[in-house]
């Protein structure tokens, strides 16, 4: 029976991985089904499947209260006016425009998911990239990349990195003086090949620009105190988890969902209803699936079986191990979308450091809430770097390049896997040597 429930839970996720790398089925959908397949086939009981998904409450409450504030601060139009600021100082410089992509999605993407941000920015650049002369699939690929990349600058910034972030027990502030450099090594290495990726943009000059429109930001005074609600998770972000009584990111991110709530509802700039009714319940679904999967893996003992393998191969070597973990997962997640590589990595790395002896078995539950032995933390950020940057190797490496190929589709361009590689096998390469490089020389010498 063991051998049976093995079976079908590691065919399940396979299953599933190839139907989300295809597209023949929506990734919410292929991952819902598989995880009530587990149930329906008595791989686990729906009370398992629920505490599996509950073990990992804190990533489902930090996207959830993200999505909140930034669907309660739509109606302000701060976002399509930032979008506008992009191309009006760019003053008719091709280069300029690229820089300004940068500079603009790397600070929202640090602080909000990449994908959400992508999300809010990419369906504003078609129609003025129209405007001013310009092919938006390269601008909107590039965004993609900036989006990826400036989500290793915080804790918050990425799923995949938090999901590594939370498993490990860094704290936000840790996060900032250990890998937040990593994080910005990466974006200038997209800055630097800006000229010769995107050379056919960098040297146009940019027509009709008194055309564009010029949207207006509306509520200011609403948009106001939604800025102090905003400075208010960032400082908890920041401080929470060092106060006397600690407060994790989730906990931040809850509370200044409700005060967008109560924002937007006193100011009548929308309704609850309106904002919950339009959150990104897709992505939340898809999260608790994977969480189930993962489940069925390490209930079955498919992870302690790999982790095995693992061992025979780096016994207790962490610094090759670091750099070729750093490497592999790149290329995986370049293949399979990010979040559920990583949920099923985490398992399976800790079951390895306590299968070589360098770490106690203390650390294999889901809600270890101690810290790990700092020699063995190279292999996580390692992993971290990879499963983010190597998002960027193909179309379907991580959510936000699907979010921005849906769009350039709905516009009237098909964003095609060999369009996109003209692009990102250039800047994933690059990112992932000087990942490498970083982690060695801050980590492993």
């Amino acid at each position: 029976m063991e051998n049976w429930s093995s079976l079908v839970a590691t065919v399940t996720f396979i299953s599933v991985i190839v139907l989300i790398m295809t597209e023949w089925m929506h990734l919410t959908i292929a991952a819902f089904l598989g995880a009530l397949l587990l149930v329906f086939t008595h791989v686990m009981t729906l009370t398992e499947a629920i505490g599996y998904i509950s073990n990992s409450y804190s990533t489902l409450a930090l996207f959830f209260g993200v999505m909140v504030i930034v669907r309660a601060f739509e109606p302000t139009k701060i976002f399509e006016y930032l979008a506008t600021q992009i191309v009006i100082l760019a003053q008719g410089q091709g280069k300029r425009l690229l820089l300004g992509i940068v500079a603009i999605t790397t600070p929202i993407c640090a602080v909000l998911p990449n994908a959400t941000t992508v999300m809010l920015l990419a369906p504003l650049i078609p129609p003025m990239a129209e405007e001013i002369g310009v092919d938006f699939v390269p601008l909107l690929i590039l965004m993609v990349f900036v989006a990826n990349s400036a989500g290793l600058l915080t804790l918050v910034g990425d799923p995949a990195t938090f999901i590594v972030g939370d498993a490990i027990n860094i704290s936000f502030a840790d996060y900032l003086t250990r890998l937040s450099l990593g994080g910005l090594l990466a974006i200038i290495a997209v800055t630097v090949t800006l000229p010769f990726v995107f050379r056919q943009i960098w040297h146009k000059n940019l027509d009709n620009l008194n055309k564009l429109p010029h949207p207006q930001i509306n509520h200011p005074r609403t948009l106001a105190v939604g800025s102090l609600i905003f400075a208010f998770v960032l400082l908890f972000f920041t401080i929470g988890e060092s106060l006397p009584i600690p407060i994790s990111p989730a906990a931040v991110a809850l509370m200044g969902a409700a005060l967008a709530m109560l924002l937007a509802h006193h100011s009548k700039i929308d309704t609850v209803n309106h904002i919950l009714r339009d959150l990104d319940w897709s992505t939340l679904i898809f999260f608790m699936s994977v969480f189930v999967l993962i489940g069925g893996l390490e209930k079955t003992g498919v992870i302690a079986g790999l982790s095995n393998v693992l061992a025979v191969i780096l016994q207790q070597n962490i610094a090759v191990g670091s750099i070729l973990l750093l490497f592999i997962v790149g290329l995986l997640s370049s293949l399979v979308p990010n979040i559920p590589l990583v949920v099923a990595m985490v398992p399976l790395l800790k079951q390895y450091l306590v299968n070589v002896g360098l770490a106690g078995s203390e650390i294999l539950p889901s809600n270890f809430s101690g810290q790990l032995p700092p020699a063995v933390l190279p292999l996580f950020y390692a992993m971290m770097f990879g499963a983010t940057l190597g998002g960027n190797g193909t179309l379907v490496g991580a959510s936000s390049n699907i979010v921005a190929a849906g769009i350039s589709e709905l516009h009237g361009r098909r964003i095609s896997f060999r369009t996109f590689l003209n692009y990102s096998i250039p800047i994933a390469s690059i990112q992932l040597v000087v990942a490498a490089l970083y982690v060695t020389f801050r980590f492993l010498l």
